[in-house]
C-alpha cells in the first residue's frame, strides 16, 4: 500500500502540491513492521500500516511543524502531538505532513484541487483532501473550526468526519479555538471512522472529556427515518447544478422510505435555521477574540511575515471587548439550546457542504456557510462525497447529537450506500 501512495504521489504531487514534508525511508521502516505484525497475527489495531498524513498545524517530533506561515520555517517540535501519538501506537504508517492554510485561518498556500489545478481544494486543511482525494494518502488527520475539514472534503472527493468537539485531543496542536476539533479524512467513511477511534482509544479526548465513544471498527449501516434539511444562510447562493444534485439525493432518500423534514413543516428546524443563521458572524467574533493570542504576539514580533488577512483579524480582535466576546458565546449557546428540541424529531440534519463545485482561483479557499452551522452547533459532522456540480465532486454533510458520533456514522453509512449506487 505504501509503495502504491508513492506511485501516486509521483503522479500527483508536482501538480497538487500536497505536501510540506515527507520521510520515505521512516514510512518504509513503519511499513515493514506493520507488514510482519500482520503476517505473525498480530496487528496493533485496524490501522496498523495505514498509510496517513499530518495537517502541518500538529506537531510530529520527526518532521518540521510550518502552520502554514513563514514564522515557522524550518520548527521542528521534539515531541508528536497527542493524535500523531494516538496514530503511531496503532501501527499507522506516517508518510509526511499536508498543507494548511497560515495557521489554519483564510490565507491559502500552494495546494490546487487534483479535479482541475485552476481551482481551490479548500480550506484550511487543503493538503490532506487534495492528498487523500488523489490517492496519495489513505487518510489524513485536519482540523476544522469553521469549515476545514467538510468543505475540502467536499471538494477534493474525500470522506471528512468532523467528531464532536473534544472527541480527539488537540494536545500538541496550535488549534486552541472553542469550537476548534481535530478530526479525519479518508478514503472511505469507515476509514475516516476506524483512524478516530484507534487515536481515541489511546489518547483520549479533551481534557476533561469522555473522547468519541463506539466500536473499533465501522459502526453498522443504519436507517435514518428522519432527517432534517437544514437551509443555511448560504442557500440563496446556491448553484442550480448543485441544487439539482442536492435535490436527486433527497428524492432518493425518500424513495427508500426516509422523511426528509423541511422549516415548513417542522418549526423546530425553522428555529434552528432562524438561530444559524448568524452563525458565520458570531463564530467570526468568537475566534477573533479568542485569537488576541497568539496571533498579537506574532505581528508584535514579526509583522512583515504575518499575511494581510491575519493582520486584519489581528485588527478585529482589537476592536472587541471582553463584553462581545461574552454575548456571542451566550448566542452559541442559544442556538445550541435550540437543536436540542430538533433532534428530539429527525436522527440527523442533511445539508450540503457547499454552493458548488470548487471555484477557480488559489487566492481563497472557497466560502464556509454551508458548514459553519455545524461548527457553532457543536455537533458531530460527516461529508460524504456523493453529490457533483457541473462535473466537480461535492459533499452531503449530515450532522447528528453532540456525543452520539457513532450512530452519526451509522446514518452516514446507510446514506452513503444508497447514493453511491
Amino acid at each position: 500500500m505504501l509503495e502504491d501512495c508513492l506511485e501516486n504521489i509521483a503522479q500527483w504531487e508536482p501538480v497538487v502540491g500536497a505536501f510540506t514534508a515527507m520521510n520515505v525511508d521512516a514510512a518504509r521502516q513503519a511499513a515493514d513492521a506493520a507488514t510482519a505484525r500482520w503476517r505473525a497475527g498480530q496487528p496493533k489495531s485496524a490501522i496498523d500500516g495505514m498509510v496517513v498524513g499530518v495537517k502541518d498545524m500538529i506537531d510530529t517530533g520527526d518532521l518540521p511543524t510550518g502552520m502554514g506561515s513563514p514564522l515557522y520555517d524550518g520548527y521542528t517540535p521534539r515531541f508528536d502531538a497527542a493524535s500523531v501519538q494516538g496514530l503511531r501506537e496503532a501501527g499507522a504508517v506516517i508518510l509526511g505532513k499536508t498543507v494548511t492554510t497560515e495557521f489554519a485561518s483564510s490565507q491559502p498556500r500552494s495546494t490546487r484541487n487534483p479535479w482541475d489545478p485552476a481551482r481551490t481544494p479548500g480550506g484550511s486543511s487543503s493538503g490532506s483532501a487534495a492528498a487523500v482525494g488523489t490517492g496519495m494518502l489513505c487518510g489524513a488527520l485536519g482540523t476544522q473550526v469553521v469549515g476545514s475539514i467538510s468543505r475540502p472534503a467536499g471538494y477534493c472527493g474525500a470522506y471528512g468526519y468532523k467528531p464532536t468537539p473534544g472527541g480527539i485531543n488537540r494536545g500538541g496542536s496550535l488549534d486552541f479555538l472553542s469550537q476548534s476539533v481535530t478530526d479525519t479524512i479518508a478514503a472511505t467513511l469507515g476509514d475516516a471512522w476506524v483512524m478516530a477511534r484507534a487515536i481515541v482509544e489511546r489518547v483520549g479526548g479533551d481534557p476533561g472529556m469522555p473522547g468519541i465513544t463506539g466500536p473499533l471498527t465501522p459502526p453498522a449501516a443504519q436507517r435514518p427515518l428522519r432527517l432534517a434539511l437544514i437551509r443555511t444562510a448560504g442557500w440563496p447562493s446556491l448553484q442550480p447544478a448543485a441544487q439539482a444534485s442536492l435535490e436527486t439525493a433527497l428524492e432518493t432518500l425518500c424513495f427508500h422510505g426516509i422523511t426528509i423534514l423541511t422549516r415548513e413543516t417542522c418549526p423546530a428546524l425553522a428555529a434552528v435555521e432562524a438561530a444559524t443563521v448568524e452563525a458565520r458572524v458570531q463564530t467570526l467574533i468568537i475566534n477573533a477574540w479568542k485569537w488576541r493570542w497568539p496571533l498579537g504576539s506574532y505581528v508584535a514580533t514579526d509583522h512583515s511575515n504575518v499575511s494581510a488577512s491575519s493582520r486584519d483579524r489581528h485588527i478585529h480582535s482589537n476592536t472587541l471587548t471582553q463584553n462581545d466576546y461574552s454575548v456571542a458565546l451566550a448566542r452559541r449557546a442559544a442556538a445550541r439550546a435550540t437543536l436540542a428540541t430538533l433532534l428530539q424529531e429527525c436522527d440527523a440534519l442533511v445539508s450540503i457542504t457547499a454552493a458548488g463545485g470548487a471555484p477557480v482561483g488559489l487566492e481563497k479557499t472557497g466560502d464556509p456557510i454551508f458548514v459553519v452551522p455545524g461548527s457553532y452547533l457543536g455537533v458531530p459532522g460527516v461529508a460524504l462525497p456523493v453529490l457533483e456540480a457541473d462535473g466537480l465532486p461535492l459533499g452531503l454533510q449530515l450532522l447528528g447529537a453532540p456525543g452520539a458520533d457513532a450512530a452519526l456514522s451509522g446514518h452516514a453509512a446507510f446514506v452513503d450506500d444508497l447514493l453511491r449506487i
